[in-house]
């Protein structure tokens, strides 16, 4: 069992072994449930993603634009080097 402190302020350090073990790096979300008898269950929040969301990461990272023909080119080739 792991036993944390909670300050003056209302906040609690995680060690780094607990963190780990959740699977929690800097800058990640953690998620609490809230049970009954004052119980509570902590894990790695794990963000559902969306295909727009995805593609929104790819905006404006590149110049050059595809053309259909490029497209239908790659799909062929991926195609082809499947077993």
């Amino acid at each position: 069992m792991t036993l944390l402190t909670v300050t003056a302020r209302g906040q609690v350090t995680f060690r780094k072994d607990v963190l780990k073990h959740l699977g929690i790096k800097p800058g990640d979300k953690i998620e609490l449930d809230l049970l009954p008898n004052g119980r509570g269950m902590l894990k790695a929040a794990r963000p559902e993603g969306s295909i727009d969301r995805f593609i929104g990461l790819l905006a404006n990272q590149t110049e050059k634009k595809a053309t259909l023909e490029e497209i239908d080119e790659a799909i062929r080739q991926g195609w082809s080097e499947r077993k």
